[in-house]
């Protein structure tokens, strides 16, 4: 994965290489690359080309780092250290770093539309995408309502609706992505799109849990941000052993949808438990 960004990223030293720079500050500071192998996983479990899966893999990626980038900004989370060390607005300043987001956004539906991904579910994985980061309960959906309902008691409905818009539906996007490269049936695509929705949510809700229990040197970001500045998690509303029990639960789930494909589909299930047993 990191081969492909490193192919489809323009150098450090091209200009103008300030923003260049800023791009693969971010892009190369050790994401574990979990959309990237979601979609990779479940494309190869379809008989998926596999320079296609890359093509989607890198764009989710790009796109991933984006949101990472505007989400730590001074106007949204405020974040000093993002992947243990500074985030890219305090080592590039506010301006690049917007501009930085922008241009990986941009440069996701580059790599997406490039003629080298087969034509036929090329038009299904864009909408796809698009859908899944914008504001119909979408990434930006979940990150309005979750700025909104910061310093306010917020219900159940509106927790989840948070969670799984602005984490889970671009994670089962991920998944869904994998599965369109392949051509994947209806049967086949309506389980994985359970899969997908169930470890998203566990995904976020394991995030909760790590700002509570987890530490800064194993995060390399500030932890305990969520309890001061009073945001709506799980284990504010739930407490932390329920939403331990919740996650654990969802991703009982989503390696149940995922029975039909036997032990090919074993990886995909080792990344489930994995989203809720990482310390980071």
């Amino acid at each position: 994965m990191d081969a492909e960004l490193e192919r489809v990223l323009p150098p450090a030293d091209q200009y103008p290489t300030s923003i260049h720079k800023a791009m693969r500050y971010s892009v190369f500071a050790g994401g574990k690359r979990l959309r990237p192998i979601l979609c990779l996983e479940t494309g190869r479990l379809l008989g998926g080309d596999e320079q296609s899966l890359l093509q989607v893999g890198c764009a989710l990626e790009l796109i991933h780092t984006y949101s990472l980038i505007h989400d730590d900004l001074p106007a949204l989370d405020n974040d000093d250290l993002r992947r243990g060390r500074p985030t890219l607005h305090r080592t590039f300043g506010d301006a690049t770093a917007i501009l930085a987001g922008d241009a990986l956004l941009t440069l996701s539906f580059e790599v997406l539309s490039a003629p080298s991904l087969a034509a036929k579910p090329q038009l299904r994985v864009i909408y796809e995408l698009s859908h899944a980061i914008g504001t119909r309960a979408g990434m930006v959906a979940g990150q309005v309502v979750d700025l909104e309902t910061t310093s306010s008691e917020t219900d159940a409905a509106t927790l989840e609706y948070i969670h799984s818009a602005k984490t889970g539906a671009f994670i089962r996007a991920a998944v869904r992505s994998g599965a369109l490269c392949a051509q994947a049936g209806e049967a086949d695509l309506a389980r994985l799109t359970v899969y997908g929705e169930k470890i998203g949510l566990a995904f976020q809700i394991a995030d909760d849990l790590l700002d509570v229990l987890g530490s800064q040197e194993a995060l390399g970001k500030a932890v305990g941000k969520d309890g001061r500045q009073k945001k709506a998690t799980y284990p504010a509303l739930y407490g932390v052993e329920r939403s331990q029990r919740i996650a654990a639960e969802l991703i009982l789930e989503a390696c149940a949808a995922l029975e039909p494909f036997g032990a090919a589909a074993q990886r995909l299930r080792e990344v489930a438990h994995y989203l809720v047993a990482r310390t980071s």
